[in-house]
C-alpha cells in the first residue's frame, strides 16, 4: 500500500540469512498535498496497531517503530496512546523533510542505518511497511477480508471540494472527482499520486489501483513546464539528492547514450524523488532523463540475459 507497491508477502518472507531485528511502520507521508495516511491513522489507529503487531509476530521481531513527521500532532498523540498497551512498540517523531517517506531515508532517520547500494532494508535487519498495509493485514487476518478499498486524497487547486475518500479499488477518477464537486474552470493537469513522484494521467477515465494514494488536479499556472536552460554548475541538485548521486552528470551520460557509465555511477539507486528537478534553477529535466536511463539499462540487462 506504499508508494512503491512492493509485495507485502515478499517483505514478510525474508531469506533465512537475513535476520530481521526491527520493523518500521511508515506513517511519514512527506509528499506535499497527500494526507491519506494521516487520515487513516486518525480513523483506524486501533486496526493499524493490531496489524503492526501481526507484522512483528510474523517477522519474529521484538522492536517496532512507527515513524510520523511532527506536523501530524493529532496522529502522534493518538498513536502514542495506543502503543502504551503494546510490548516493544514506539512512536518516532521526525522532522518534516522530503523525501523521508522513502524507506531507505526512513531507516536512516529512525535507526541511523544506511541500506547499501543495490540492497534492500532487510540487508540491515529492517523491514518497512506502510500504515495502510498494516490496516489491510489486520482486515485480512481478523476478518478474512481481501483488499477491496483504499483511502485516496483528492486535492489540488483544480478540484472544487478537496477531501480524503475511502473508495473501492477500480473506481474511476471521473466518479471520484464528481463526488468531490467536479473540476474548476482552470483545471489543467491530472496526477496520480503527489506532485513530486506522481504520474501524469491523460484523462479521468483511469481506475484507482492499490497504489493510488492521491488524485491531484492542478491549474495551468502550477503545471506549466518551463523550457530547459543550460546547466550553470551550481551543484544544488547534488546537495539535495538523498542518495548522494550526481544528477547532472547522469543526465549528460544518458543523453549521450552512455548507459554503462551511468550504471557505474549508480543511476539505478535513484529513488526518483524529483528533488533535483525541483531545485534546479536552469529547469533541467533531470528526473526525466534519469528515468529514461534506468529503463534503457534494464532493457540492456534483460537483453544480455
Amino acid at each position: 500500500m506504499g508508494g512503491a507497491t512492493f509485495p507485502t508477502h515478499v517483505k514478510l518472507s525474508p531469506p533465512p540469512d537475513k535476520k530481521i531485528k526491527v520493523a518500521i511502520l511508515n506513517g511519514v507521508e512527506c509528499e506535499p498535498y497527500l494526507t491519506a495516511d494521516h487520515r487513516l491513522m486518525l480513523e483506524y489507529s486501533e486496526d493499524i496497531i493490531k496489524g503492526f503487531a501481526i507484522i512483528m509476530k510474523v517477522l519474529g521481531v521484538k522492536r517496532g517503530i512507527i515513524g510520523i513527521e511532527n506536523n501530524k500532532k493529532d496522529a502522534i498523540d493518538l498513536m502514542r496512546e495506543k502503543v502504551k498497551k503494546e510490548n516493544g512498540m514506539e512512536v518516532a517523531v521526525l522532522p518534516v523533510k522530503y523525501p523521508q517517506g522513502a524507506e531507505k531515508q526512513l531507516i536512516k532517520a529512525t535507526l541511523n542505518r544506511e541500506v547499501p547500494s543495490g540492497g534492500l532494508p532487510m540487508d540491515v535487519g529492517v523491514v518497512v511497511q506502510n500504515v495502510g498495509t498494516a490496516k489491510a493485514i489486520y482486515d485480512a487476518v481478523a476478518y478474512r477480508k481481501p483488499l477491496t478499498h483504499r483511502v485516496v486524497t483528492v486535492t489540488g487547486s483544480g478540484i472544487k471540494d478537496p477531501k480524503n475518500v475511502l473508495v473501492p479499488i477500480g473506481t474511476s477518477f471521473h466518479d471520484i472527482v464528481n463526488y468531490c464537486g467536479g473540476l474548476t474552470d482552470k483545471a489543467a493537469k491530472i496526477i496520480m499520486g503527489g506532485p513530486m513522484m506522481g504520474i501524469s494521467q491523460p484523462n479521468l477515465n483511469v481506475p484507482v489501483v492499490k497504489g493510488t494514494s492521491g488524485i491531484l488536479i492542478l491549474e495551468d499556472k502550477q503545471s506549466h513546464l518551463p523550457a530547459e536552460k543550460s546547466c550553470i554548475s551550481c551543484g544544488r541538485c547534488v546537495v539535495v539528492c538523498p542518495i548522494h548521486l550526481l544528477p547532472t552528470t547522469l543526465q549528460i551520460l544518458v543523453n549521450n547514450e552512455r548507459y554503462e557509465d551511468a550504471d557505474r555511477l549508480h543511476i539505478m539507486d535513484c529513488i526518483e524523488c524529483g528533488s533535483c528537478s525541483y531545485i534546479c534553477p536552469a529547469n533541467r529535466y533531470l528526473i526525466h532523463s534519469i528515468r529514461h536511463g534506468k529503463r534503457q539499462i534494464l532493457a540492456l540487462r534483460k537483453k544480455a540475459g
